[in-house]
């Protein structure tokens, strides 16, 4: 083959590449079929004498390269085992180009929208790469290995006068109609919000079949909304009937033989504080002077692995949806409610089965001695944060003095923490008041007080020593021990340059010399800007800056909380991840050996992809409840700072209720904008009129798009 090099001419090389690219392009349409040179010419549109000689020329370059095959003489196939295929996750955006993200490289490879074959958003797919033009690394899907998923939600369209439709599918991201044929409808009616399950894509064909399996209801409508989130996200709000079976079979009694093996700590004075809608309190806390003037502080959790055993049917289900997800209406929890709300929640004035922490703390809140291992409790008391916080602000009422030592030692261990390399990133999360129908009657902002910060600081300092006692001996040397970690990476360097260089612009500093200096300056930098206009800004690139937490069995330490050894212990009933660790945990309390630490990975990978999963719901489902409020707001004018900045447009966030609405760049008529990656910002062409991320604007309510779960805004000038 190396003789036939000759036919490469060396001047055209980058021509030749862009032959090759639309070569590629078309064989990658069925990548398993056989061509010969005069298919493929006519396949890219290059059909005369001259043209047919350069695609000849760009066939034996892309021979040479080994990224396809001559299979006999004049016949050409697809090389699915070369250099330059790999294999990743592919990711639309809304202009139907995506990127695949390739485990050990960095950079997410680009893929134009005519070369995504028939991949779907998350599917697994080999790619082909190359060099288009020169320039940056890009790819086409060669196959989809793995369908992310088969099943949609939609809304369906029949077409007039014809037995058969279409599902056009609600996430942008899905970048295909999918056809309905006649007798797959399932009674659906055109307009009708559906779930539809793709059965088959067959090759060249430009859309996928599929039948409709389920029909939520009219779209727009909040019952058809929220379980078109839950069904988007594959979240199954009720369980099966032998899950719930085995869960009310339980044994709830506290039997005097299972108290005999635990630590009996009935006697102390124990109390939950949670937000006063809870219903599953998987903590409590307990307070005790020492003789030595040192205090016994208790954080008692629910004992889920005593009821939950591997290899039940509960024990399955509660791995698969591995967290409890939290709408704004609703909660589609990780167990039955049985065991959520009642044999495993820590309610007053019941003896509850609990795993423990237990530690002498002196007044100066240092650990001086340290227990783990499984209790029996009895809660005197449960209280709401503004209970709490009541007793800190006022010292009155039962149990004051409790907590307000709490309150202190948390204090103490919550300025340490910052102290040695904390970030506080302090941010409001946006709340619903509803009405019986639950429909949105007002929006309230959750704001942590010192009462959020004293659970806060004791369930940290449980899920660090907790993670320390596993992974150090006592010469504080690391043992080996598989656990299951909370691990937090260190921030991008590049996304730190980019925003030290853009806060000072702002007169603002960052050190980056080492990460305990970035910690400490992005701390005081989030404080400097406290109430200035810029403060929303630069709050929100600082938090893009960060890495996302995961869960993963190699302790990488977690930046944002300043640990070395940090996991995730305190939430059994609503998170697997804390399930697995009490495992562990109770695992080499009994001496036992290090188990297979590969099983705990996959583990680890799917509760992550689980959070990711079920923090989209969350988003979406507030998303849609803001939407839902802002339709009483259309045609009104409000005062909103600019949150977000595309090539296509901006979003305006409104302070006193979160909502947040688009501004497209086509409908600002005074001057055309450019968008500006660098400034955060877009910018007039003649005027020099600049909107800036964090900039206050005034806008208009125009839209309100429930379906889509999107506001549009208009810009008002004085």
């Amino acid at each position: 083959m190396a003789k036939k090099s000759k036919f490469i001419s060396h001047k055209n090389n980058h021509k030749l590449q862009e032959i090759g690219r639309l070569i590629l392009s078309f064989m990658n349409k069925n990548s398993t079929k056989i061509y010969n040179y005069k298919q493929i010419s006519d396949g890219i549109d290059y059909k005369n004498p001259r043209q047919r000689e350069q695609v000849i020329q760009a066939l034996h370059k892309l021979i040479s390269e080994e990224r396809i095959k001559e299979v006999e003489k004049g016949k050409y196939i697809i090389n699915l085992k070369i250099e330059g295929t790999l294999t990743g996750i592919i990711d639309f955006n809304q202009a139907g180009n995506a990127y695949v993200k390739v485990d050990g490289i960095d950079e997410d490879i680009f893929i134009h929208s005519k070369n995504v074959k028939d991949a779907l958003q998350g599917d697994k797919v080999l790619i082909v790469t190359y060099h288009f033009k020169g320039r940056k690394l890009e790819g086409s899907v060669l196959e989809v290995i793995e369908r992310n998923r088969s099943e949609f939600v939609g809304t369906f369209q029949l077409i007039k006068h014809k037995d058969f439709g279409f599902v056009v599918c609600d996430k942008k991201t899905i970048n295909t109609d999918i056809f309905v044929p006649k007798g797959k409808i399932g009674g659906a009616e055109d307009g009708d919000k559906v779930v539809v399950k793709m059965t088959d894509w067959r090759p060249g064909e430009k859309n996928p079949e599929g039948e409709i399996i389920k029909v939520l209801g009219a779209p727009g409508e909040h019952e058809t909304e929220i379980h078109s989130i839950l069904a988007e996200y594959g979240l199954p709000y009720t369980f099966p009937e032998e899950v719930e079976k085995e869960a009310d079979e339980i044994d709830r009694r506290i039997l005097d033989s299972e108290v005999a093996k635990r630590r009996d700590m009935r006697n102390i004075c124990t109390f939950t504080i949670d937000p006063k809608d809870a219903k599953d309190f998987d903590d409590a806390l307990s307070i005790k002077r020492l003789d030595n003037g040192n205090w016994e502080i208790g954080v008692h959790i629910a004992d889920v692995s005593h009821y939950v055993i591997p290899g039940t049917l509960l024990d399955d289900e509660a791995y698969d949806r591995a967290t409890s997800v939290y709408l704004v209406d609703r909660v589609v929890p990780m167990l039955p409610e049985v065991l959520s709300n009642d044999v495993c929640s820590l309610r007053p004035n019941e003896d509850k089965f609990t795993f423990s922490a237990v530690f002498e703390l002196d007044d100066q809140a240092k650990v001086v001695k340290e227990w783990f291992g499984r209790t029996v409790i009895h809660s005197d008391r449960r209280f709401s944060y503004e209970e709490a916080q009541e007793r800190i602000e006022t010292g009155n009422g039962d149990l004051a003095e409790e907590i307000l030592t709490l309150d202190r030692l948390a204090k103490i261990l919550r300025k340490e923490r910052i102290d040695n390399g904390a970030i506080t990133f302090d941010r409001s999360e946006v709340r619903f008041n509803l009405d019986e129908n639950s429909e949105p009657i007002g929006v309230y902002f959750k704001i942590s007080k010192d009462s959020n910060h004293l659970i806060e600081e004791f369930m940290l300092l449980a899920n660090r020593k907790v993670s320390e006692f596993v992974s150090l001996n006592k010469r504080g040397e690391p043992t080996g021990n598989t656990f299951i970690y909370r691990v937090h990476d260190d921030p991008d360097p590049t996304k730190l340059e980019a925003l030290r260089e853009f806060v000072s612009t702002f007169g603002y500093k960052i050190d980056l010399s080492n990460t305990k200096k970035v910690a400490q300056s992005l701390n005081k930098l989030l404080q400097d800007v406290k109430g200035k206009a810029e403060e929303n800004m630069i709050e929100t690139l600082a938090m893009r800056s960060m890495s996302k937490a995961i869960y993963s069995t190699n302790p990488i330490g977690h930046y944002g909380l300043g640990f070395e050894y940090y996991s995730h212990f305190t939430s059994p009933i609503r998170r697997y991840p804390d399930l697995i660790a009490h495992r562990l945990l109770q695992h080499y309390l009994d001496g036992g050996k290090s188990p297979n630490k590969d099983e705990i990975e996959e583990k680890c990978k799917h509760c992550s992809a689980m959070e990711r999963l079920a923090a989209d719901a969350e988003r979406d489902s507030i998303k849609f409840m803001q939407v839902k409020f802002m339709e009483k707001h259309l045609g009104e004018e409000f005062t909103g700072v600019i949150s977000g900045v595309a090539d296509f447009g901006f979003w305006v966030q409104i302070p006193e209720n979160g909502a947040e609405g688009l501004i497209k760049l086509r409908d600002l008529m005074d001057d055309s904008y450019q968008y500006d990656a660098k400034s955060h910002a877009v910018i007039g062409s003649r005027t020099g009129n600049k909107y800036q991320l964090g900039d206050k604007v005034k806008i208009k309510v125009m839209k309100a798009n429930l379906i889509q779960k999107q506001l549009d805004f208009k810009i008002i000038n004085d």
